[in-house]
């Protein structure tokens, strides 16, 4: 009996708008309606922005895919109403609650029917835009390039999520070509490698088609493209695929050894690992550089000159922040590889927006809030990463265990950092974005650190940057900071707020000023650069020097200074290099979902995740007291991560209809 499949061909929706706010949605069943479509150059040009509509929201760390920030180790989520996230995060779930929600409609953290829809829609494209004759040959060379770019990007997001899925291949893959034939009790899973190598072949033909740049290759218009596809893109996806593929989780893991067998008697995952996947992952990350350097197509965003009239110090520290902060407050800069407007859905504003609310004062004034509603918010162990200034050296590096979780109360601290954990410094001058600031009494543990700290997030009694409101952030005392929507914690609970899509001096007069219109970075040069550090450091022919060579460049935009200075000798030492890698993507791209998929491919999640909630005491009554770091003032229960959470179940749903389908492991 064939089985209605959600992989299978579904009735064809086509964006006929010019923009997100206004559509009609039009259901295609047939060959003529296809024609009809995409005979038209205006139709064409919707449809493919329909595409681009199935990017999935990683910019929402609140909600919908970018959950993974709160999910991971580098973020804390209040809001215990939200059952879902804290089912996850606490393991509490299972194929039964990982499927659709009870409405009927995908739940956002579960992406496969959605990504195979879109992945149907990609193909459909390919095949038919030809018949758009209003449109020259380049244009639809480029429009059928983006679609076959954006089929391999939503294979990746299934990788990073389930492992290997089933490949709905085209027929000169000598597979099944997608069409309504398949039965379900046939369908089972490809393996990592004929995944890995399936989607690395789609971007390879993506980069061979795309332009280097919005208007290259004959294009008849340049306005039209903006956003959208780029050689460089497919690159930047490409590195990822491949250092994913070489990493632990992927690569000859022990944990998958004799585990999960497809229907064809393959194993899923590598039995063994394979060195050389590393240099495949190096030369991906190096081929992007090299066209960036050759074409000055990218680079880091550095040396940004100052707001007129603004009165900060051209100091390194205070330019290192300011550059950080341009990163994702200037629109389409060099930077980004890839990116997109941030989309103002509901759930995103709910966390860059009302999920950020401050509790604001003028010292000795009591607490002048809009709402103390900041349910995310950065976590302790991510305020504990962030290198000391004066060395460049990670402060912590670890924390000692209590009752099997991680005890942040009780850090292992690098005492060659000159890191202080404890005490106080009175009459402090906060070293950057506030030059407006009086002196005042700051937590030692908040003093002296690397730039891309205050860049990204504001530490309980220091002031917020804003030069007009002159106010500093008060997170204690429940009669100041804890709001009307305490019962439910969504508050801060931490005693840190993030403020890395504010930009300086914003004002946060109402509700609408914490909505944010800017361009999510979702692959910039930053991260290519440490992909290359990463994959040098492991790969067959390691190169120590190269590694530390990268890592100098994200390093000495801020200010820092180089990895070798911090850490004499790291070039010949692999583990400490590795270690120094991984809590710099952790200060680099915090809050950016890049964390989590990091943790999961390293296999260091389930020591890193499990832990209790620890906050600063915002139950205190004093600012001294505050600063204490306790376990009961959250609400919400302990993170907990076990060796089945490295992969997502397939849901019941899927089980349903494809009965022979290879669950994933623990599951």
């Amino acid at each position: 009996m064939k089985t209605k499949l959600y992989i299978l061909m579904l009735a064809v929706s086509v964006v006929l708008a010019a923009s997100c706010e206004d559509y009609l949605t039009v259901k295609l069943y047939d060959q003529a309606n296809l024609e009809e479509i995409f005979s038209k150059s205006n139709t064409t040009h919707r449809y493919l922005r329909q595409l681009y509509s199935y990017i999935p929201e990683d910019e929402s760390v609140d909600n919908r895919e970018g959950w993974v920030v709160s999910r991971s180790d580098e973020a804390q989520n209040s809001a215990v109403t939200f059952v879902h996230y804290l089912s996850y995060r606490t393991g509490n779930y299972s194929p039964a609650t990982a499927g659709r929600t009870d409405n009927g409609e995908d739940d956002a953290y579960r992406p496969w029917n959605e990504m195979y829809k879109a992945i149907n829609q990609c193909t459909i494209f390919m095949n038919n835009v030809d018949l758009d004759k209003e449109d020259s040959a380049g244009d639809r060379e480029y429009m059928k390039a983006q679609a076959r770019f954006l089929r391999a990007y939503f294979y990746y997001v299934l990788f990073r999520q389930y492992g290997p899925v089933f490949l709905w291949m085209d027929s000169d893959y000598n597979a099944v070509t997608p069409d309504e034939s398949l039965e379900g009790a046939t369908v089972d899973r490809h393996t990592v490698d004929q995944n890995v190598r399936f989607i690395v072949s789609e971007l390879d033909k993506a980069i061979e088609a795309l332009p280097l740049r919005v208007g290259d290759n004959d294009l008849e218009s340049t306005s039209r493209w903006t956003g959208m596809a780029t050689k460089g893109a497919a690159m930047a996806v490409k590195s990822r695929v491949l250092l994913m593929a070489a990493s632990p989780l992927y690569n000859g893991c022990d944990l998958y050894k004799g585990q999960m067998r497809n229907l064809r008697g393959d194993y899923l995952f590598p039995q063994t690992a394979d060195a050389s996947k590393w240099d495949k992952a190096a030369d991906a990350a190096y081929d992007l550089i090299k066209l960036a350097e050759d074409e000055g197509l990218y680079e880091l965003v550095k040396d940004q000159p100052y707001p007129s009239g603004s009165q900060y110090e051209d100091t390194p520290q205070q330019h290192g922040a300011w550059d950080y902060e341009q990163v994702f407050h200037t629109k389409w800069n060099k930077e980004i590889v890839w990116g997109w407007w941030k989309r103002e859905s509901s759930e995103y504003s709910y966390l860059w927006g009302n999920g950020q609310q401050l509790a604001l004062t003028l010292p000795p004034a009591p607490a002048l809030h809009y709402h103390g509603f900041a349910h995310v918010s950065p976590s302790l162990k991510l305020v504990d990463a962030f290198p000391v200034w004066e060395t460049g050296r990670y402060p912590v590096t670890g924390y000692e265990s209590t009752g099997g979780r991680l005890d942040y109360s009780r850090p292992i601290v690098d005492a060659e950092s000159h890191y202080q954990s404890d005490g106080w410094t009175e009459n402090y001058k906060a070293p950057v974005n506030t030059p407006w600031a009086p002196a005042f009494k700051a937590h030692n543990s908040t003093v002296g650190r690397d730039p891309r700290y205050y860049a990204s997030l504001v530490p309980n009694g220091w002031p917020w940057p804003n030069a007009n409101k002159a106010k500093f952030f008060s997170c204690y005392n429940s009669a100041e900071c804890i709001s009307q929507w305490a019962a439910n914690g969504d508050h801060n609970r931490v005693g840190y707020v993030w403020r890395k899509w504010y930009p300086t001096d914003l004002n946060l007069d109402d509700n609408n000023s914490y909505h944010i219109y800017e361009v999510y970075p979702s692959i910039r040069l930053a991260e290519i650069y440490l992909n290359y550090a990463e994959a040098m450091n492991e790969r067959s022919a390691r190169n120590g020097a190269v590694a530390c060579e990268y890592i100098n460049k994200v390093r000495n935009r801020v200010g820092l200074n180089n990895i070798e200075d911090a850490y004499p000798g790291i070039e010949g030492n692999q583990a400490l290099l590795r270690w120094v890698i991984r809590m710099e993507r952790m200060c680099e791209f915090n809050g950016e979902a890049v964390r989590h998929y990091d943790a999961v491919r390293w296999m260091i999640a389930k020591d890193e995740y499990t832990t209790k909630n620890w906050t600063l005491k915002l139950s205190a009554t004093t600012y001294e007291e505050s600063y204490e770091r306790v376990s009961d003032d959250f609400v919400g229960g302990d993170p907990t991560f076990t060796d089945r959470d490295y992969l997502f179940p397939l849901s019941n749903n899927q089980l349903s209809e494809m009965t022979n389908i290879t669950q994933n492991y623990g599951w």
